[in-house]
């Protein structure tokens, strides 16, 4: 057993730990029913693992109910040391992935109040390794522009179908090898590509360029029988998977000069191209089927044209900051927003509050309306100024605060 993806057969750790084996299986055979295969696939190997480790290393554990706190830190470290695909030793993604499946898996068994759950759940969040987060690898705009235009020369039109149709759509490669016979549909005047359910669970539709109804439309033509039930099959009939996908592009790769690409980051492409040339992070998010705007600001950090442009626009002015004599331009405040701001100064007791009449604030009122603030006859003038000012600039509020300011120092007064 040198590595986590070669591990005993169920049949042998069941031989070992049947109850054990047992109630994993179980719970395979429940979350058949709700996940999709490769999430099942994935809970399969972090159980035979763990599983794996109980006959390597805590043979004192015949069941689920025994497995505690401790056999969980064991197995973390057991897990790390081990090599990995690639690596001296397993990945910290892995890492996390795998115990991550396996908290899953106890907490599920707590939830479903199954007797052999452990009294209290061994793994914590903080058992998983934090991991890295790069910014998406896009292609910049040459080597975009060269990619394609490699792949237009290629003598296989599946390659030019490939990368040009990944390029600009953006879809997933699963997205792009499940694409069913009749995804191109026209709506109204144009063409729309329909995706289907995907890795989040929904369907969508996206706007089809010109161009490529008519790649799409010739490849079809020449190259799959119309009965097929797939969009774009390779030209034997078998279906695309991805990484048939990966050395299509990469034969354009290697004609254009460039290092090796993975699909995905002509996914990255389209979306840091849009953000540059000005589409709002909402389109994009329909555009690539995110869920959360969360997913999609990663773009942001990366391709924000917004920011580099005004960036350079207050360059000379920042810079003057630095030279000695120069002034500093006189349109640094511009003339709108210097009154934008003063409309929006609220008269405080010394001096004035500059928040954004938008951005609400607790604290508004919190010294006048405390139970504890006290005024006398001297303050009035400062309160009836604050009062006038805040009926001024229609702060109905604070002008009612005031008001009942004002009457209690006139009663304290008389």
């Amino acid at each position: 057993m040198s590595s986590p993806l070669r591990l005993p057969s169920w049949d042998h750790l069941a031989a070992a730990v049947p109850d054990v084996v047992a109630t994993m299986r179980r719970y395979l055979d429940q979350i058949g029913c709700i996940l999709r295969p490769g999430s099942v696939g994935n809970a399969d190997l972090a159980l035979r693992s763990l599983a794996a480790f109980l006959v390597e290393q805590a043979p004192d554990v015949r069941t689920i109910a025994g497995i505690h706190r401790r056999h969980l830190e064991d197995f973390r470290r057991w897990l790390a040391d081990r090599p990995g695909r690639d690596t001296a030793r397993v990945s910290p993604g892995t890492l996390a992935h795998r115990l991550g499946t396996l908290r899953m898996f106890f907490v599920r068994l707590q939830e479903w109040d199954w007797p052999d759950a452990p009294a209290r759940v061994p793994i914590i969040p903080a058992d998983l390794p934090r991991q890295d987060h790069p910014l998406p690898k896009a292609l910049d705009d040459a080597a975009a522009a060269k990619l394609l235009r490699c792949a237009q020369t290629q003598p296989r039109m599946l390659v030019r179908v490939v990368v040009e149709v990944l390029l600009r759509t953006g879809l997933r490669v699963g997205e792009f090898t499940a694409l069913r016979a009749d995804a191109v549909v026209l709506i109204g005047a144009a063409h729309w590509l329909h995706v289907p359910v995907g890795k989040l669970h929904e369907d969508r539709y996206l706007p089809l360029h010109p161009h490529l109804v008519t790649l799409i439309a010739d490849y079809r033509t020449a190259h799959v029988n119309a009965d097929h039930p797939l969009l774009l099959p390779r030209e034997n009939g078998r279906p695309l998977d991805r990484h048939t996908v990966t050395r299509l592009i990469n034969k354009a790769s290697a004609a254009a000069g460039l290092t090796h690409i993975h699909p995905h980051q002509l996914r990255h492409t389209l979306a840091t191209q849009a953000i540059n040339r000005g589409m709002t992070l909402e389109a994009i998010a329909a555009l690539l089927g995110h869920r959360s705007l969360d997913m999609t600001l990663r773009y942001a950090k990366i391709a924000n044209r917004t920011v580099a442009d005004e960036y350079f626009a207050v360059t000379e002015k920042v810079e003057s900051l630095y030279q000695q004599g120069k002034p500093l331009p006189a349109d640094t405040i511009g003339p709108k927003m210097a009154r934008l701001r003063r409309e929006h100064h609220r008269l405080l007791g010394n001096g004035y509050c500059t928040r954004p009449p938008e951005l609400d604030c607790a604290f508004e009122t919190i010294c006048e309306a405390c139970t504890y603030f006290q005024t006398s006859i001297e303050f009035r003038p400062v309160l009836q100024r604050q009062r006038d000012h805040a009926a001024e600039h229609g702060q109905e509020h604070r002008a009612d605060l005031f008001d009942r300011l004002l009457t209690r120092v006139d009663r304290h007064a008389s």
